[in-house]
């Protein structure tokens, strides 16, 4: 039964809000950078504070997603806005270190409520054929706000030394602003199906019983969908926290720094909207494991010693092939996840994307202290050029065969939308009316 709501407003107006919350987060990660560079904070510091805006996400986001596998995805919505803007508004008014990282925790807390929340209602409202087209129109979402939210924090961030403490929290307050705005589109983002009787499971029982986690993992195309997410964030990541580091040792203002970060999200905007015609052209698998094996060049080539301009450029070009592996990698994992547990496998690949936003900051950091603030870069490179090869790896086991990549659907026309995550939901009679 296909239980999409006529129309696409739902995606539209779940898009605008991901903007201002994404253009919040956006604003305050390199905002956060700046203000710990004014508590006085090294290269190895800001990766711990950047490390810990994902550690209270990675314990949350299983139960997360097996909440949202059993009800409904709307609720998470304002509360992830409401921590969000929390995390932004707290962190200007922090005076240490500790602080820093505490909030900054709070605002990854809300940004994972807020991204489980919206992604399950994608998969949940998107027939298979809709799935690549749909993640990647949400996506443009969290691309539009990389875009203006890095340039917002460079023009409002100052480039002296002595303004730096009160101009960076003055970013942060401005981005709390910015996320309250979301929850002006959260209205009728998602719709309730009539109530219909469970499907069956193979052995005749009335549906089947809950996919341990370790048994999404072993599900084949589900561990390689998180790879290769986890790589793409993870450089992403990175390069907004560490971006402003670069810029503060060649002597780049800070709003030049702010623009060529958002030079970056714009290219992965232009990519999100023509990627519908690349599938077409290349197929699925092939598009992935190109576009990381052009990232990972790219990021490398950041540790040469380039002026602003060559920056600006290459980070252009890194933005364009950044865009494909995180929308191409949801529509991976929900279509791979077993029957009953899309939106607890979307959570697990946010969980990825959180310990690889752990882990890749403070071995960044690590990095720098020993070898200079070009050395994550390299790292980068190494894992991306990694995911290359993993996405190469077929997606789906035991399966039957796919239709053609060129055709730009995912999944085998016989699938029905009740295998999407969140369409475990329409069993439930605790989602109708």
């Amino acid at each position: 039964m296909d239980i999409r709501e006529p129309g696409r407003g739902w995606l539209l107006r779940l898009v605008i809000a991901f903007t201002f919350a994404q253009a919040a987060v956006s604003m305050a990660r390199p905002a956060v950078s700046y203000r710990a560079l004014a508590l006085g904070a090294d290269a190895r510091a800001v990766g711990v504070i950047a490390g810990v805006y994902a550690l209270l996400p990675l314990f949350a986001a299983v139960p997360l997603g097996r909440r949202t596998d059993h009800g409904r995805c709307a609720p998470l919505l304002p509360v992830g806005v409401a921590l969000i803007a929390t995390g932004c508004a707290l962190s200007g008014r922090a005076g240490s270190l500790v602080e820093m990282a505490v909030w900054s925790g709070v605002m990854g807390l809300g940004h994972l409520s807020f991204v489980i929340g919206a992604q399950s209602l994608v998969a949940r409202q998107s027939a298979p054929e809709d799935q690549d087209r749909n993640f990647g129109h949400f996506t443009i979402g969290a691309s539009l706000g990389q875009l203006i939210g890095p340039a917002a924090a460079g023009l409002v961030v100052s480039e002296h030394a002595d303004a730096l403490a009160r101009t960076s929290a003055a970013a942060l307050f401005v981005s709390a602003v910015v996320a309250a705005f979301a929850v002006t589109s959260l209205w009728r983002v998602e719709h309730r199906a009539p109530a219909v009787a469970p499907r069956p499971s193979p052995a005749g029982g009335a549906r089947p019983g809950r996919v341990s986690v370790g048994g999404i993992l072993r599900t084949r195309g589900v561990a390689s969908g998180i790879f290769i997410s986890l790589a793409v964030l993870s450089a992403t990541d990175i390069l907004t926290a560490y971006l402003p580091v670069v810029g503060e040792q060649r002597s780049i203002a800070p709003a030049v720094i702010g623009l060529l970060l958002s030079l970056r999200a714009a290219a992965t905007v232009a990519c999100r909207l023509v990627m519908t015609p690349m599938i077409r052209l290349m197929g699925r698998t092939a598009l992935m494991a190109a576009s990381c094996l052009g990232a990972g060049l790219l990021c490398a080539a950041l540790a040469l010693p380039l002026p602003a301009w060559a920056l600006g450029l290459l980070l252009a070009a890194l933005g364009f092939c950044l865009g494909v592996g995180q929308p191409l990698s949801m529509t991976t994992v929900v279509q791979a996840a077993p029957d009953g547990a899309g939106s607890t496998a979307l959570a697990l690949r946010l969980t990825g994307n959180r310990l690889g936003q752990v882990a890749a900051p403070a071995s960044a950091g690590l990095l720098a202290g020993l070898a200079g603030t070009a050395a994550p870069f390299v790292m980068l490179g190494v894992l991306l050029l990694l995911s290359a090869g993993v996405a190469l790896r077929p997606a789906r086991h035991g399966a039957p065969p796919a239709p053609p990549e060129a055709s730009g659907r995912g999944t085998e026309p016989s699938a029905e939308p009740a295998r999407l995550s969140g369409e475990r939901a329409q069993d439930d009679p605790r989602d109708t009316p």
